[in-house]
């Protein structure tokens, strides 16, 4: 399996919808300091299940979510949605064989309520850690 696409929406810096694409083997991101160049990792990261937000750099894990700014309202949740191709279906749950692409979502919201994902269904943290 490979990361074909990262979608983002309200992590961090990223207040509006950013999709990053892996099209190729290499990837580079690039960018001045402060632009969120470590926010995608922490992105990634969180989306499969990180649960300590110190090694998401925050205290807490309301942190992650997009906080405001002068210009812009805070979101009311942050979503990572990262999107697997399975080109070797023989190393994925037999639930996910037959699927071309996985999606693994992880959502948070302000109240505290967490949602995990996998194909826009419902699963729990084991689930994806599983994957």
């Amino acid at each position: 399996m490979r990361i074909r696409k990262l979608e983002i929406i309200g992590f961090k810096s990223f207040c509006d919808r950013t999709v990053v694409h892996f099209d190729t083997d290499v990837v580079g991101i690039v960018g001045p300091n402060g632009c969120g160049k470590s926010n995608i990792v922490d992105s990634i990261r969180w989306c499969m299940g990180e649960q300590s937000a110190k090694h998401l750099r925050g205290r807490s894990m309301e942190d992650v979510i997009f906080n405001g700014s002068e210009s812009r309202t805070p979101a009311d949740y942050a979503e990572v949605t990262l999107t697997f191709e399975n080109n070797d279906p023989v190393d994925v749950p037999i639930e996910y064989k037959d699927y071309a692409e996985i999606a693994v979502t992880r959502r948070l919201h302000r109240s505290g309520d967490s949602e995990y994902l996998i194909n826009k269904t419902p699963v729990r943290l084991k689930d994806i850690t599983d994957l």
